[in-house]
């Protein structure tokens, strides 16, 4: 065998924990981990240098961030790093079916008693205030590099790197996205279906107030329309529609798309006028459900452990509770099993398994639902939405559920 003689061929990283991946998630749970009490390496992939812009606008993609993801930033000390300017909080939600007799469902915080429902952010805010966390944690060492092999033993777990250097931990998170590189080394299976959507996603000025409304309208055969408060008056759009709508949408400009949104926004919010009329961007849609959220030396978190449908706003909202509940279970892991004990993970996954079941089902039937254009489904959908707005008991319940308490 060839003993490679380059420095960083013979380096080996050693820490508790390694997380893979540099989204928000990954992040969290690095801040949390060592909050707790690990030494974490973070690997991410190499930075691509990249010139500020003089004035970077608005986002385009937003996240609907609900109490659990809150208290969790909080305890961070993340929350108050967040630019408050930029985020804005959601007051009310308001729901609106399909075709001439359109149901309507409506939340509102009041009802929900509680402050607000969610806070909507930009993913460059909530990144640069974790970027901004990390500078400061103990005990936390980000590598860049790329895995290329990962190898498993009883009592660790060595991550390869191109490079040829190591990282060693007694666990290994996979916090690396939908197609995660992690979950691909353990051979954990998954259930995949494509959506034949496209969340199509830009920032709009507003003619009315929002008042800090949420609204979504659902269309049958154009998708799912989503409109998310921003500060001032201004709104951000995701629009979940068909592979042949989507490919049209991203044809037109930002202001043609504006244009077919009066259809839906004209009586709430009155005229749209884009805020960037070149920042317009779409990603695919799908449920992706591996069939283990965890593996011999190994957790996954986030899009690596499920994908759900965007339609109500909680795939980043899942990713956190995630982070929460394996700090916890790590945390009051018995000194004689080790982190990585099989038992250990087992426990985190039996914790998280409701919960992301239940998005999962809530999410995958209301897109089968609601993508359906069959007249008497349209009637029971739409049948179904009023009766729930007038059931206030069943209405808080959900919403509470939605709000991560």
């Amino acid at each position: 065998m060839t003993i490679p003689s380059s420095p960083a061929a013979l380096r080996v990283i050693e820490s508790d924990i390694c997380i893979v991946g540099d989204g928000a998630i990954a992040k969290t749970a690095a801040l949390g981990l060592t909050q707790a009490g690990f030494s974490v390496t973070l690997l991410a992939p190499p930075s691509r240098p990249s010139a500020p812009a003089a004035d970077p606008g608005w986002d385009a993609r937003v996240y609907a961030l609900n109490h659990t993801a809150h208290h969790l930033l909080s305890s961070l000390k993340v929350w108050h790093a967040l630019d408050h300017a930029r985020v804005a909080p959601v007051d009310a939600m308001i729901v609106h079916g399909d075709g001439p007799h359109a149901g309507g469902l409506a939340f509102d915080a009041f009802g929900a008693h509680t402050g607000t429902l969610a806070w909507i952010m930009e993913d460059r805010n909530l990144g640069q205030a974790l970027d901004a966390a990390l500078k400061f944690a103990q005990n936390v060492r980000v590598v860049e590099g790329r895995a290329t092999g990962l190898l498993r033993a009883d009592d660790s777990a060595t991550v390869h790197l191109d490079d040829g250097s190591s990282i060693k931990a007694a666990l290994v998170i996979g916090a690396d996205g939908a197609q995660s590189w992690v979950r691909g080394q353990c051979d954990i299976g998954l259930d995949y279906r494509s959506y034949g959507q496209r969340a199509v996603v830009s920032n709009f000025a507003c003619e009315k107030p929002h008042h800090g409304a949420a609204y979504q309208w659902f269309t049958g055969a154009d998708g799912i329309v989503a409109l998310l408060p921003l500060p001032g008056n201004q709104v951000s759009l995701v629009w979940s529609a068909p592979e042949a709508l989507a490919d049209t949408l991203r044809a037109e400009s930002a202001q043609q798309i504006a244009d077919r949104l009066a259809v839906y926004a004209a009586g709430k919010l009155g005229a749209l006028t884009p805020l960037q009329p070149e920042l317009v961007r779409d990603f695919p849609l799908r449920l992706i459900r591996p069939h283990a959220m965890s593996a011999p030396r190994v957790a996954l978190v986030g899009d690596a452990a499920h994908v759900v449908h965007p339609l109500a706003g909680h795939g980043m909202n899942l990713g956190f509770a995630d982070v929460a509940q394996l700090v916890k279970t790590l945390g009051e892991c018995e000194e004689h099993r080790g982190i990585g004990d099989t038992r250990v993970l087992a426990r985190y996954e039996r914790a998280r398994k409701e919960d992301v079941l239940l998005m999962q089902i809530a999410t995958d039937g209301l897109e089968r639902l609601f993508g359906t254009d069959l007249e008497p489904l349209r009637v029971v959908r739409n049948l179904g939405l009023n009766l729930l707005d007038k059931l206030p008991v069943l209405k808080r319940r959900l919403i509470s559920h939605a709000m991560g308490k």
